[in-house]
């Protein structure tokens, strides 16, 4: 970002300053030359926290930033939204509004051993026609990942990835990071608006300096530095969040938009992933640059990311493995994405940490599919950073193939350095004494007699009035990524059932508050806060409603699926399983559970006593046209579209009052095709009254932009 004669020039300028702090008339020096010692506070802060090479001491910089702080609060029209003084927020975060994406935030296909890299190549050299392709590869940082938007070269927000779509935007805690700049040149490559993806991070230095003051301090320390940098992001106090010294690495430009003095961007910006990395480090952002490589050929990355896993533990930063991307940025469009993931990249990731402890006993718990999980406890165990003493085992077949005794001695990893798994029992240390694990026969908590049909891996209780089952469908209901009712969780729920205050989904909506405000530790803001997030809850979108409803198999992407094809909830009970078939990634399984669900009266009643309850079960699309130039068409896109984002094409159907549909069927008007179009083409070209229209026609089909 500074080149030597920038940087010699710098260092005088900080020198002079340093010099005159002293002096009789430093207001009037400071007003006269503001501009210039920011950006002497900027070079030391670039020097710090990207560079980590300081140039002055950490007095010296509190002297001269403490200089403007003064100025700055006795002029506070000469205040810029960039200045360094600008980090430190003022108090406390009352909320972390919900913010959309730009661009989706996907989430990378995972490969663990070479032959999942020469897979993703070979598909990567077949969709493009190449005989090689060029890879650049870079650390897979072990942190919480965010997205920043700039605009106009300045800082506009920061925001969490939650699910992908929508996130709770968090920029005063994001200008807390010193090494993410608030303002950066990105009209010097004609660029007006940029979403860049990131992840933050706490280094080790610093995660341990910060433990050793939690434990001083008689306080818990924390697990490990990636739990650390995402509970960090969402602290209120921003005092605080600058307390814990975070960075952040920025990796990905996701968007960005030309200037209108700019128009030809692809002249000035980078054609290249990695030529995108330099371009972030040359406006002051701390990228992989200088971790990054590029190579040719898949078999030289592969060695490459084998190397470095035999390094990753001398990195001052934790990382989980490597990051391969198809280097040329029109090739990375040319490829496209799956909707769950781009086809242009994959992460590598690293051998699990592993450890050995002892299996000391096996619960059975029952989910909300009265699905029976056996449950070991174990010793407890450090692995990876983080203390393990619960491990699914899955179920009987699972158990007879690891060879499991109670009395064990088990070899144990994080699989993915995240999910802790029992790779083996050491059979030779037995002593004579280890038992073996009896599955129960009947439900662990209401005594049923347990089911297992012969295609299936696990028992479950089939009991519609069994306690867990109904339970954990309401903590289902409530969580996070369903009905998002925070105020509710886990604890809550199952106090209230126990207490009889909430037997069934329904109650959720109707629960007794001067019950329950009788409870310790429910005073009247906490039920004002329960009442209110359970108020929001009512408007939730569609497909989280269907997923928070636990229809076996139904995650969060097959519920936007179903949600799109459907005006109100209940239209599901007049399709067939066929027709479910017809949707975008609904398999037969996924078809009969839909289908048994929608045909089962309870379930009827159940969506009936909530809408009366005042939950939206209608489709409500936000912006529906319903007279603009595609008015009464229909639209379904397939395959990699080149000049447009298939989510904006989406959109400017619908913004001119067309609609999309999830399937070919004879209510489709237009199929759009892009390269590589594939099962929906062939069924479209048996229905005569479907079009099938290329990108470009479809673009001239929209309004001439004025």
């Amino acid at each position: 970002m500074y080149n030597n004669e920038q940087t010699i020039a710098l260092q005088k300028k900080t020198t002079e300053w340093l010099a005159s702090v002293n002096a009789t008339n430093i207001s009037g020096i400071v007003k006269k030359n503001t501009e210039d010692l920011r950006n002497c506070l900027r070079f030391h802060e670039y020097r710090y926290y990207v560079q980590n090479d300081p140039l002055i001491s950490d007095f010296e910089y509190d002297t001269l930033y403490k200089l403007l702080e003064h100025f700055e609060k006795g002029n506070p029209d000469k205040v810029t939204p960039d200045s360094p003084t600008q980090r430190v927020g003022k108090g406390l975060i009352k909320d972390f509004p919900k913010t959309q994406h730009l661009v989706p935030m996907l989430s990378l296909e995972n490969s663990y051993n070479a032959d999942d890299l020469h897979d993703f190549d070979r598909k990567a050299r077949e969709l493009s026609g190449l005989d090689e392709i060029e890879y650049c590869v870079e650390p897979k940082f072990d942190g919480a990942s965010i997205s920043l938007v700039y605009e106009n070269d300045l800082l506009s927000r920061g925001v969490t990835r939650g699910d992908g779509e929508v996130g709770d935007e968090i920029t005063l805690n994001v200008k807390q990071i010193k090494s993410v700049p608030l303002s950066a040149k990105f009209s010097e490559y004609g660029i007006e608006q940029i979403e860049i993806r990131g992840e933050v991070l706490m280094n080790k230095n610093n995660f341990k300096a910060y433990n050793d003051a939690l434990i001083e301090e008689g306080i818990p320390p924390l697990a490990n530095p990636r739990n650390a940098a995402a509970g960090s992001l969402r602290i209120k106090d921003t005092a605080e969040v600058s307390k814990r010294n975070l960075e952040a690495f920025l990796y990905h430009v996701s968007y960005d938009h030309a200037t209108d003095a700019q128009p030809k961007i692809e002249n000035l910006k980078p054609q290249t992933h990695s030529g995108m990395l330099e371009m972030l480090w040359n406006l002051g952002f701390r990228s992989p640059k200088n971790e990054m490589k590029v190579f040719k050929g898949i078999d030289a990355v592969i060695k490459h990311v084998q190397d470095f896993e035999k390094v990753r533990d001398n990195l001052g930063y934790e990382i989980d493995g490597m990051v391969i991307k198809v280097n040329d940025l029109k090739l990375q469009d040319r490829l496209g994405m799956t909707s769950h993931h781009p086809r242009w990249a994959i992460a590598f990731k690293f051998k699990a940490r592993q450890g050995t402890s002892k299996l000391l006993a096996v619960e059975f718990q029952v989910g909300r599919t009265g699905a029976v999980t056996p449950v070991a406890k174990i010793e407890p165990v450090q692995v990876g950073g983080v203390t393990v003493g619960s491990i699914s085992i899955h179920n009987e077949e699972y158990i007879k193939e690891k060879d499991l005794m109670l009395g064990d001695t088990i070899l144990i990893e994080r699989s993915g350095d995240v999910i802790p798994q029992i790779v083996k029992s050491f059979s030779e240390l037995r002593k004579g004494d280890e038992k073996k694990i009896e599955f129960p026969t009947h439900c662990p908590v209401c005594k049923s007699e347990l089911y297992k049909p012969e295609e299936d891996a696990v028992w479950r209780c089939v009991s519609l009035t069994c306690p867990a089952q109904i339970v954990e469908g309401i903590i289902h209901f409530v969580s996070k990524d369903a009905m998002d009712i925070r105020s509710f969780g886990e604890a809550n729920v199952r106090k209230f059932y126990e207490m009889g205050l909430l037997k069934s989904i329904p109650d959720v909506y109707n629960l007794p508050y001067g019950e329950i405000g009788k409870l310790d530790g429910f005073g009247e803001k906490s039920i004002t806060k329960l009442q209110q997030a359970i108020e929001d809850s009512k408007n939730q979108s569609l497909n989280r409603i269907i997923y928070a409803l636990g229809i076996r198999y139904v995650g969060e992407t097959t519920a936007k699926t179903l949600a799109n094809a459907v005006d109100h909830l209940t239209d599901f009970k007049n399709y067939t399983e066929e027709q479910l078939m017809q949707l975008e990634d609904v398999g037969v399984k996924v078809a009969k559970t839909v289908y048994t669900f929608f045909h089962n009266a309870d379930n009827l009643l159940l969506l009936q006593k909530l809408e009366e309850l005042g939950v939206q079960l209608k489709n409500e699309k936000k912006g529906t046209v319903t007279d603009g130039n595609l008015s009464g068409l229909t639209f379904l896109f397939t395959g990699t579209l080149s000049q447009l984002k298939r989510s904006d094409a989406e959109a400017l159907v619908e913004n001119n009052g067309g609609k999309i549909l999830g399937a070919v069927s004879s209510k489709l008007n237009y199929l759009v095709t892009g390269e590589n179009a594939g099962s929906k083409l062939e069924k479209a070209k048996n229905i005569p009254a479907i079009h099938v229209i290329s990108e470009e026609e479809f673009i001239k089909m929209l309004p001439i932009s004025k």
